[in-house]
Parts: structure tokens; sequence; C-alpha cells
């Protein structure tokens, strides 16, 4: 397949500005050293300069149809490589093919005018794509639907709140039919509902044949839209493939030298009565483990929080390959439970797996409704050496 997007060897770096801290000095001190250096400038206002690498040497290609999840902790240079696809960032080096027509939403009203009505900033954000105006018109109505602003079209977008505003952005950028799409984690201002929504009309561009880039936190969501992942780490390229396997290499690194893992909220956090906080892996005596042994014990322990009585809240864990197998999945009883903090055990004796890395998934369900439900809580590392 032809490469819609190249990258190749680039690179962003910015200067970082440092001042050097001024000690103190009495009054007697500025007027003697004024009068001795009129015309220098004052030695106590050293300012240093530091190269800041924001990426460095990344190179990938995006196919046409690819939707390709850019995921990395904080700072790792995402929304960097995303505005320098987006053309609002000059590359320091490299070079940046592209083949298709690129709709942005980086941040909360990228790309609108906050004195024009959301009907005059569609027509503005079409024009800018090159759409004709016979065009925008035709997917006015379907634009203005998706958001749920009819009320609010023609007062000037200012005025909206932020999740009236992404609302907007994004219902225009994923209908101007662009070649390419290109979605930061803005949409996490946006409601449980909206993201759903969101992540379905993206499923949908993709279907069309056209591409999507985006960046989330949420890996439930990239896992869920995404066939190809890509892992940066402090501007370098760490992983580029697979999307499973760009997770599970990226949550090994966000849990490295923990015997833990901490498991991100539910999407619509406030809305749930409950939610999972923490997966454990313990040997028989409950002692953290970071793998077992061919053949051994051990077990899986669930922290979970109860905010409001939940009737027959059931807690489940599951093991599966990376490639998605399930091997095991089990469940505990059905209970009443009041607020409050819990913890549940899943015991795992006589399940033999070969030696290697296992996906762990954590729900929380009641009466047949999900609650929580984390795809990638943790990995189960089985070592090869055998107790049995």
């Amino acid at each position: 397949m032809t490469a819609i997007i190249k990258v190749e060897n680039l690179g962003k770096s910015y200067f970082l500005r440092h001042r050097q801290p001024v000690r103190y000095v009495a009054l007697r001190d500025v007027i003697v050293n004024s009068t001795k250096n009129l015309l220098k400038p004052s030695s106590q206002k050293k300012t240093a300069f530091e190269e800041f690498w924001a990426l460095r040497d990344v190179s990938f290609e995006v196919n046409a149809g690819d939707r390709l999840g850019i995921i990395g902790r904080n700072g790792a240079g995402k929304s960097t490589l995303l505005k320098i696809l987006s053309r609002i960032v000059e590359p320091t080096k490299g070079r940046v093919t592209i083949g298709g027509k690129v709709a942005s939403l980086l941040e909360v009203g990228t790309g609108f005018h906050p004195e024009l009505t959301g009907r005059e900033n569609i027509f503005l954000n079409g024009a800018i794509l090159g759409m004709r105006r016979s065009e925008i018109k035709n997917k006015l109505d379907e634009i203005v639907a998706f958001a749920e602003v009819e009320k609010f079209l023609d007062t000037p977008v200012k005025r909206y709140s932020s999740g009236m505003y992404v609302r907007l952005a994004f219902a225009v950028a994923a209908h101007l039919e662009p070649e390419i799409l290109v979605v930061d984690e803005v949409l996490a201002v946006g409601d449980a509902s909206f993201q759903k929504k969101c992540i379905g009309r993206m499923q949908e561009v993709a279907g069309e044949g056209r591409t999507v880039l985006f960046v989330s936190h949420n890996m439930d969501s990239v896992q869920r839209l995404c066939n190809k992942g890509m892992l940066l780490n402090k501007g370098n390229l760490i992983l580029d493939g697979n999307i499973n396997a760009v997770l599970t290499k990226y949550l090994e690194s966000v849990n490295e030298g923990q015997l833990w893992y901490d498991l991100p909220p539910p999407a619509d956090a406030e809305a749930q009565p409950a939610f999972a906080s923490r997966l454990q892996i313990e040997n028989k005596k409950g002692d953290m483990i970071r793998e077992v042994p061919i053949g051994d014990y051990f077990q899986l322990r669930v922290f979970f929080t109860v905010k409001k009585e939940v009737r027959d809240m059931v807690v489940a864990t599951g093991i599966s390959t990376l490639l998605e197998q399930p091997l095991r999945t089990t469940w505990g009883y059905p209970t009443t439970l009041p607020p409050g903090e819990y913890e549940a055990v899943f015991k795992n004796d006589g399940l033999i797996l070969a030696d290697g890395q296992y996906k762990v998934t954590v729900g929380l369900s009641s009466q047949k409704l999900s609650i929580h439900y984390i795809e990638n809580a943790g990995l189960l590392n089985i070592s090869e050496v055998s107790t049995i």
C-alpha cells in the first residue's frame, strides 16, 4: 500500500531559557554597582539557554485507512508530532510527506474564531479545508445534529462552554471529509456518551478509507479504535506496529519498577457507583511478585471502591494471551455492597501457562450491567523456572 504519511528522521528542538537566581543585595550595593557599570548589564541577571529535543530522529509511515494510536507519558512528544503533521509547527530537521487534506482537533477551539458564530465557523473551517460552499451546506445539518448545538448555532462561539466547543469542533473536523483526521486528548473534555459517539464516528471515517491519528491516555479507547500504534518516550520512537504489542510495551514501561498496577478510572467516573483502583499479582503468602514460575500458585488481588450501594456487585478477572485469546475468566459471587473500600482475591491454582507474558483484565458489574471494565489492567509474567 502507498503511504499517505511518510516521516523521515523528524526532529524538533526548542531553546529553554534559564535565568540564574539573583542573590540579595543592599540598596547601597545597587547604587555603587550601577555607577561602576552604567553601560553594562547586571551580572546578577545572567541568562543561560538549554537545547531541548521534543522529538529526535522519528521515522514511520502511515497507510490510507490506518487508525494510528500515538501513546506515551506526558512530555513524550505526542502533541509536538501532531502539530508538525498538522503544519502548525515547523520541524527542526527531517522531512514529512503528506498525501491528503488534514483536519486537526488538537485543543478546545482549534481553528475557531471566537467572534464568529458556530455557523460561520463551520463555513470558515470548510473553506480552510478547500471545500466549496455548496459542499459545506450539504453537510451542515449533519454537523449540527452531531454536535447538538442547534439552539446556539448563530451565537458567537466565545460564549460556548468547553463541552459545546469540543462537540462542534469535532463534528466539523470529522464531517468535512478530510483524508486525514488528527485528534489529540481534547475529547477527554466531553462526557462519556459524547466520547463514545466520537469513537464511533472515527471508526466510520476509517471505514471509508480515510486515515485517523489519535492521541489519548485512555488505553481502552485507543485499543477499540486503532489497528496500529506508536509508542513515544522523551521524544524517541520506541515501538511502531500492532496496537496490542504497542499497548503491552507501554504498560510495561508505565509500571516498570512497580509491583502493582494502578487502574485508570472509567470514562464516566462521576456517573458510576463503583470503580477498580489497583491490581496486584501475589504468591501464596500474599507477597507481591513480578513473575510466576511455570506451574506455581498465584493470586490476583483487585482493590475497588464503592461510592453508593450496589446490588449484586460482581468482580471478575480474566487472563488472555497478548493476541486476545482468552485462557481463564473468574467471577466472584454477586454481593450487595454498601459504600466503602474493598478487596477481591482470585486464586489461580493448577493453571499451567507457558513462559511469556499474558494480559489481565478486570471488570466490575451489577445485574449484567458493566460498571468498570479495564482491558489492559496488568501483565502476568510467567518464567521458565518450574517448581513441579
